[in-house]
């Protein structure tokens, strides 16, 4: 599969990367202006959003259109190698985010689509895309057109070879060209549709929901070389170390490809973006470094969230907004209604296409049990069973009865009136689980069957219950759980010595391009579990039912938002409060928009959160900054120094507000040439400091934070215990941090708290000059800051 290469040695891992967002409006050429204030931070890779061909203008990347060439809006093959070089004459690898799921649905940009559009299943490149040439009598339905057909037909040209609908373009099939257009559109081997049948008709494997990205075959040994050949000529030529592989979930076999990505780029250190649920272990066959991050995310913000307060906001929320159980007053009912809308809705072709694949496998089987199912008793089995899982997908490496469990299956079948269909649902589980041999027809079934699982998952909640369920906006993240938003220091530590012991060199992130508040805006947030009661004052001074507010659950949420968010522009939070409502999908969605309703969610955040009594918000948070301050310090600290590979997402080195994109997707103004010394506080004050004092400490010391590593937890003894997280990497680097600031203050301080430091003398990184020894009392220890980075002092690693 891949040719002989000579021995060489293997390929370091990141002592830390930095995420930077390539787009139009900052190519190649402006990071690599960049690369010397980068490099002065102290990170060893640069991690570049994708590189390769996209659709034009686009600020993200993930629509690829050639998989064979490197952006040309970004500088294309020859700036990226000019990045490179620069990078690495200031000693920093690069690091690229690959998408082998998916590609543009864009014909006129993706030329091998169109060749497949042109000549139907006998195209070469056919293999490519996960196509239903059996559905829709052997048309890819292509869902464009702004109305019925018969209302559009008039907008359709044909233009030599090619039919244009507005700025779209389709190749015709050849010698079709003449025809008058209905019979032209019968001879296509694609079909130009209202673009409402997406939701139900269509027959082509997409991302999620999105019909704009259609899912690549890249389990197709030829497929995979194809779409891999250039990053993989990146990676051997030294130009690239290592990659950031995007949604594995979606792919019909994530463990085999990424054996074979293993073996194609010779263990290059590789994370792939696998969301987990609390509790579940990453794959232990997987030959990768580990996860890119978010459940590090979910234990880091866990750790500075109060789980009384978090109780105590719950029930005040549920008082103020009155949700329904099922539309955001329970979290679990929450989703499993979300789980039902997407099945119904959004991914309805999928569940279609999901239950033709089990009604044949069970038509054409010689087992009595799979025998005699009506397609609405497997779609109903397959729908009660999905909305159960309580993970992203099964796996054929991991017991998939962990997953489709006995009770999920018990669940399943009260959904039938009738005993005797409800047979049904152990059907699906056995197919789920394997019981019936790996033919064609049922590893089809199982693939199926896990790729719909992750996209549910994916829709259901983070795109919609997220949205619903807001009683603290904070928990309401990637990889997190809403339901049990806080974590104990036990769990936290418990969680880093697993992540030392088994995926020492993982990712681990608290903000990303995709997170839908940045770690500072949570960091606030997180505060208010410390102070539920006045907040609740505050909500009251505030809120008038019946003034402008649209519904109590959107004010909740607007208040919340601005919060966290800080002064702001108005533009910024309606842009994500606007976002907010159509994802949640109550009032208003993204294809079903209700105008009015979404104009008084603009004219009440214009007059209230963003207005005159927004300023009552903004004096509440301003009595707080000591506590914000103390959480946006300890997040950082602990996700810099804990077991992994920190990524650092771009500007987020200083006190980084942003909220979901596109407003966490802005242009970063980077210092020019190198940051440090004594201007360090010009560029951000306290957390550009410790953040680059982390990172550089890293750097000297990679041992004390590498794949040999240690991780121990230490306990505080006295008073003031419980709200102090310390650890030390390798017993050479000790952190310490300040947890539930608040509460700590209103029980009295820390007072005679002490924390007893292993034996040797500790210098204070962050404060040249401060040593201690023995057991050191925290207040001293916290005296200039509510954190602290301590280095063993004297020892040959640090000399």
């Amino acid at each position: 599969m891949t040719s002989e290469r000579p021995e060489r040695p293997e390929p370091p891992v990141p002592t830390a990367t930095y995420r930077l967002q390539v787009q139009p409006g900052f190519p190649f050429a402006a990071a690599a202006a960049a690369v010397p204030y980068l490099a002065s931070l102290g990170v060893s890779h640069l991690h570049l959003s994708p590189v390769l061909e996209a659709v034009p203008g686009s600020r993200h990347g993930y629509d690829v259109t050639d998989p064979a060439r490197v952006r040309e809006e970004l500088g294309g093959e020859r700036a990226l190698r000019d990045l490179s070089r620069t990078a690495r004459e200031h000693g920093l690898g690069l690091v690229v985010d690959i998408v082998p799921n998916h590609m543009a649905m864009s014909p006129r940009h993706n030329r091998v689509l169109w060749e497949v559009l042109r000549e139907g299943p006998s195209s070469h490149h056919a293999r490519w895309f996960d196509i239903d040439w059996e559905a829709q009598g052997g048309q890819v339905l292509l869902p464009v057109l702004g109305g019925p057909l018969g209302a559009e037909l008039g907008r359709l040209k044909v233009d030599g070879d090619v039919l244009r609908y507005h700025d779209h373009a389709f190749p015709l099939r050849e010698g079709t060209a003449h025809l008058p257009l209905p019979q032209l559109l019968d001879a296509q081997w694609y079909r130009p549709v209202w673009w409402r049948l997406a939701r139900t008709e269509l027959n082509y494997r997409r991302f999620f929901s999105i019909s704009e990205l259609i899912g690549v075959r890249v389990e197709d040994p030829e497929v995979f070389e194809a779409t891999h050949a250039k990053i993989l000529q990146l990676l051997r030529e030294d130009v690239v170390d290592g990659l950031r592989v995007d949604h594995p979930d979606g792919l019909a076999d994530p463990d085999e490809y990424l054996r074979r990505l293993h073996a194609a780029t010779g263990g290059r250190w590789t994370v792939v973006e696998k969301i987990l649920a609390d509790g579940e272990p990453l794959p232990a066959s997987w030959p990768v470094a580990g996860t890119t991050g978010y459940d590090a995310l979910r234990h880091v913000d866990g750790l500075f969230t109060d789980p009384a307060g978090a109780g105590e906001l719950l029930g005040q929320y549920r008082r103020f907004a009155a949700p329904q159980p099922d539309r955001g007053g329970v979290w679990e009912a929450t989703v499993r209604r979300a789980a039902y809308k997407v099945l119904t809705h959004e991914l309805a072709a999928e569940v279609d296409r999901l239950t033709r694949v089990a009604h044949r496998v069970c038509a054409a089987s010689p087992e009595p049990a799979l025998r005699d199912r009506a397609p609405w008793a497997l779609r109903t089995a397959l729908e009660e069973l999905l909305v159960r899982l309580e993970v992203y997908r099964p796996y054929a490496s991991v017991d998939p009865a962990g997953v489709v469990t006995e009770e999920a299956a018990a669940g399943a079948r009260r959904a039938f009136a009738v005993p005797e269909e409800a047979g049904a649902v152990d059907a699906v589980r056995d197919l789920v689980l394997g019981r019936y041999g790996d033919g064609p027809g049922e590893v089809e079934f199982r693939t199926r069957f896990a790729q719909t699982a992750s996209a549910l998952r994916a829709k259901s909640v983070e795109d919609t219950a997220f949205y619903r369920y807001v009683p603290l906006l904070s928990a309401t993240e990637v990889g997190h759980d809403p339901g049990s938003p806080a974590l104990s220091p036990e769990r936290f530590h418990a969680y880093c010595a697993r992540v030392q012991r088994d995926w020492p060199a993982t990712g681990t992130v608290v903000s990303t391009h995709d997170t839908k508040r940045s770690a500072d805006v949570r960091a606030a947030l997180h505060v208010l579990t410390e102070c539920p009661g006045p907040w609740a004052d505050v909500l009251a001074e505030v809120t008038h039912v019946g003034e402008g507010v649209p519904d109590p659950q959107l004010a909740w949420a607007a208040w919340q938002t601005v919060f966290g968010l800080g002064p702001a522009d108005p533009e910024r939070v309606t842009g994500a409060l606007l976002k907010h409502v159509r994802e949640a999908g109550l009032h208003t969605s993204w294809t079903e928009q209700e105008p009015a309703y979404e104009e008084a969610v603009a004219r009440f955040v214009a007059a209230g959160p963003c207005g005159a009594t927004g300023e009552q918000v903004a004096r509440f948070r301003a009595s707080l900054e000591p506590y914000i301050h103390a959480n946006v310090l300890g997040t950082a600290l602990v996700h810099l120094t804990m077991p992994g590979v920190p990524d650092v997402y771009q500007g987020t080195e200083s006190e980084y507000r942003a909220l979901v994109d596109p407003d966490n997707r802005r242009a970063v103004d980077f210092p020019a040439g190198a940051a440090g010394g004594a201007g360090e506080d010009a560029v951000g004050g306290g957390k550009a400091v410790l953040t680059r004092a982390a990172l550089r400490l890293r750097a000297r010391r990679p041992g004390a934070f590498g794949d040999t590593a240690s991780y121990e937890p230490l306990t505080a003894e006295g008073p003031g215990a419980a709200h102090c997280v310390a650890f030390v990497r390798s017993g050479a680097v000790l952190t310490a941090v300040t947890r539930l600031a608040l509460r700590l203050a209103e029980a009295g301080g820390w007072r005679e708290t002490r924390l007893a430091l292993p034996p040797g003398r500790w210098a204070d990184v962050l404060v040249p000059g401060r040593e201690f020894t023995g057991h050191a009392r925290v207040a001293e220890l916290f005296e200039r800051s509510p954190v602290a980075l301590l280095e063993l002092a004297g020892d040959a690693d640090g000399a």
